[in-house]
């Protein structure tokens, strides 16, 4: 779940709008994913589910005119006859990306995709995608000119989307199309992603190699059979407990880096900045309060939302024992949202023009984008 979490962070930190926006699309796709991935059965459905939708949602494209998107594409190769590729995105008139689907949960295998590699070197595409509705593979041609890669460039996961690879599906989408900026950056981000995938891999399960190679570099003596075996546990825990230390660098960065330089020197004055200090004279660690990632996360999306109307430093949290409250320049008198996640059912809680607080359930973190807009209104009301 910590990628979420940076992911909104990222969206926060850049400044651009247009990462907001994407981000928010890509989560609200994500959660339609998890809710009917079950109820799907078949490619159609998954075509009809998911794929038109990231074309559409995400990417931009109308699914509906012909002169962007092309259903059942088909440009006969030789002596093949017939053969459709599911869908060819037009930009310019020219055809960009070849789309090729296959049913949710099926395997990403090219040895069902050989009309994505025909009708490559057939069309002006550049980009090849086979998708299964979550996992979205993109190819192009790195190694021979106008021959589609064996090897994707970017892969995406919709349900554990790195949030690196944001900007890069950004620069598909219709409004950004830069297929020269695509191509330029495929390979780097081919070999990124693939050592990536690498260390996660020895992460979760250390190979042979990998335990000698960081034995090696830390005892002296011989790597025999027996410090092998007790190198494997120790660098299984030694790279579990890296991990956490990274995330808990991550989680103290997001929670004290906050500036208010930007908040209006009239904000808080008199009482109500007496009230204030008095609310926060204690330290959080005095009062027994425990900061939870999904809380961290929770306000990391809000402040992604509303960074549309204020500057982001302006969006402050604040921690108690039952909630963590979301204000507008660290200011009691300007409640955003409540965050009611210790007990089992976790609620949102929004805030009319009364300041009346009404509690939403929500079931996972991200559907707190489904409340963008009145949360949106609320920071335009303050300010």
């Amino acid at each position: 779940m910590f990628h979420k979490v940076t992911l909104a962070a990222v969206m926060v930190c850049s400044g651009k709008e247009f990462q907001v926006e994407i981000g928010e699309r890509l989560a609200s796709l994500a959660t339609k994913i998890e809710q009917q991935k079950a109820t799907i059965e078949t490619e159609e459905a998954t075509k009809n589910a998911f794929v038109m939708p990231f074309i559409s949602l995400v990417l931009g494209y109308d699914v509906f005119d012909p002169t962007e998107v092309v259903p059942e594409f088909t440009a006969d190769v030789g002596t093949k006859r017939g053969e459709k590729v599911d869908y060819a995105i037009v930009k310019d008139g020219e055809v960009q990306m070849l789309v090729e689907a296959k049913a949710i949960g099926a395997p990403l295998s090219l040895n069902h995709a050989s009309q994505l590699f025909r009708y490559f070197a057939t069309t002006n595409a550049r980009i090849a995608v086979l998708t299964n509705g979550q996992h979205y593979h993109f190819f192009t041609d790195l190694e021979k000119p106008n021959r589609m890669d064996e090897k994707p460039f970017l892969q995406l996961d919709l349900l554990d989307l790195d949030e690196t690879l944001v900007p890069e599906v950004q620069k598909l989408t219709k409004d950004s199309f830069d297929l020269d900026s695509v191509v330029s950056a495929a390979e780097e981000l081919k070999y990124i992603g693939a050592l990536k995938r690498a260390l996660a891999a020895q992460f979760r399960e250390p190979d042979d190699d990998w335990v000698k190679a960081l034995t090696n570099r830390v005892y002296e003596g011989s790597f025999t059979q027996r410090v092998k075996e007790q190198f494997r546990g120790l660098v299984g825990k030694a790279t579990k407990q890296f991990l956490a230390d990274q995330v808990n660098d991550r989680l103290k960065a997001a929670l004290g880096s906050q500036t208010y330089s930007e908040v209006p020197a009239t904000a808080m004055t008199g009482v109500e900045a007496a009230e204030e200090s008095v609310t926060d004279v204690e330290a959080p660690d005095s009062r027994g309060i425990e900061t939870t990632l999904e809380e961290v996360e929770g306000y990391q999306i809000v402040r992604a939302i509303v960074c549309s109307e204020v500057s982001p430093s302006r969006i402050v949290h604040r921690d108690t024992k039952s909630y963590m409250g979301i204000l507008l320049d660290d200011n009691n008198r300007k409640p955003i949202a409540r965050l009611h996640f210790n007990t089992g059912q976790k609620y949102l809680g929004l805030f009319d023009e009364d300041k009346s607080e009404t509690r939403h359930p929500i079931d996972a973190i991200d559907e707190i984008y489904g409340f963008a807009e009145h949360l949106r209104k609320t920071v335009h009301n303050y300010s």
